[in-house]
């Protein structure tokens, strides 16, 4: 009787705002906007500000900040490489995620507060050439990030319990818009660089993180799932995630935009990482003249999740996805040969909107191609393909710029002109990706 309604009565999406003010979705976009400070302030740029005035006093040493801006980002990345396919098994075992994600926030942010704590104490001691100050920074910030981005896992996963089939998209680019103003809302710490000390950002992000944690702390409620209760040990996960893995090759949809998202991931990953660095240091903007591009390209990206919420809607993920790697790759080439600020200035702009839109878009598909019964397993086995390439494309970009370091800027220049290849392969895999889950 149940399936004669459901084909007699189609699902119906909520209105966006309907949508936005139900207390669960509120309180997990609000989780978007709070962690999107984290990724915009520390990641994006205040950490790769901080490494480049300490670091880079000439074109060479510019090139060998980049190394150790994105190699601290891969080495972070490793280390998630190495525990998260736990993550979908523990979702999948005991039902939960916000048992997870909130001291995975928790420890995050006191990492956060402890590069700041580092970067102010003065000290004459080094360890193979660095200061043990900046070291500290560095060792603190990747700690941060590998629990940011585990967060993300079971954060990503909890969308499958907010809605239907066809409100996914729409609270999936509800989830990322808030995000995004949350970045617009993280840079009111720009005043407090005082000059050029961007470590006086670190303890104030990191309390902003918190505030807008709480929404999800204190708001959000899990909706009761059974525990599937077994004798095996946790580091079993290891071996059924293995399974998993294969298996997910006889899901051949999935699995293939698995492998295409991988590149994806690695370009996005990378871009974000370096887009400071380059637009000081190649494109010759000052600290305020990156605020106001990065300012443009959040605001292109508010526009662009939104809006690709409805158009993933109407011409389907698949599509969508198709439209958005073309987009990025026309933003990669257009900074990768920019020789003036009006080049960059559009290229932030493509990309802000590439980048919002992946994610939405990435995110829907993922949900259409895998089954319900697994689907915690594969958002691990998804995380997992995106943490690999967090490692691959960060590592790349850096050693490109370590190697020719002594080629002053075109070493950047060609490290980015790397993650346009990276695009295009995984264009071309996703291209052959079936419609369907199958």
């Amino acid at each position: 009787m149940a399936q004669l309604e459901s084909a007699s009565n189609p699902v119906h999406a909520r209105k966006a705002w309907t949508l936005f003010f139900s207390l669960p979705i509120f309180a997990w976009a609000m989780y978007d906007f709070a962690n999107t400070i984290f990724s915009s302030n520390i990641v994006t740029v205040f950490y790769p500000f901080y490494l480049s005035e300490t670091l880079g006093k000439s074109e060479e040493m510019n090139q060998i900040a980049s190394t150790f801006i994105t190699y601290s980002n891969a080495l972070a990345s490793f280390f998630l490489v190495l525990l998260s396919p736990l993550f979908g098994v523990w979702i999948d075992r005991t039902g939960k995620k916000k048992a997870y994600l909130v001291p995975f926030t928790i420890i995050c942010i006191a990492a956060t507060l402890l590069m700041g704590v580092s970067a102010i104490w003065h000290t004459d001691q080094q360890w193979m050439g660095l200061n043990i100050s900046i070291i500290g920074v560095i060792f603190f910030f990747m700690i941060a990030k590998f629990f940011y981005n585990s967060s993300l896992i079971f954060y990503d996963s909890m969308i499958s319990d907010l809605g239907n089939p066809r409100e996914l998209p729409i609270i999936s680019g509800i989830g990322v818009a808030v995000g995004y103003i949350g970045t617009l809302v993280g840079l009111i710490v720009f005043p407090l660089i005082d000059g050029k000390h961007y470590e006086n950002t670190f303890i104030p992000s990191a309390l902003l993180f918190l505030i807008f944690s709480l929404p999800i702390i204190f708001l959000y409620k899990e909706k009761p799932v059974k525990a599937v209760h077994t004798k095996k040990s946790l580091l079993s996960g290891y071996q059924e995630i293995w399974l998993t893995f294969k298996e997910a090759r006889k899901y051949q949809a999935a699995f293939q935009f698995m492998i295409a998202y991988f590149f994806f991931n690695d370009a996005i990953a990378t871009a974000i990482a370096v887009m400071a660095i380059y637009a000081n240091t190649v494109m010759g903007f000052t600290t305020g003249q990156f605020i106001l591009l990065y300012l443009v390209s959040t605001i292109s990206s508010i526009i662009g999740s939104f809006v690709f919420g409805y158009v993933t809607r109407t011409i389907g993920p698949k599509k969508a996805v198709t439209l958005v790697a073309f987009i990025l790759i026309i933003a990669i080439a257009i900074a990768s040969l920019a020789t003036n600020k009006n080049l960059f200035w559009i290229a932030g702009s493509l990309y802000g909107v590439s980048m919002g839109a992946m994610w939405v878009t990435s995110r829907t598909l993922i949900v259409e191609l895998t089954p319900e019964e697994k689907r915690g397993q594969f958002f691990g086995l998804f995380a997992f393909s995106g943490k690999v390439s967090s490692i691959v494309g960060p590592a790349l970009y850096g050693t490109i710029t370590w190697a020719l370091a002594a080629s002053g800027n075109l070493a950047s220049r060609a490290a980015l002109s790397s993650l346009l290849v990276l695009v295009i392969i995984g264009l071309f895999v996703h291209l052959r990706t079936p419609k369907k889950l199958q």
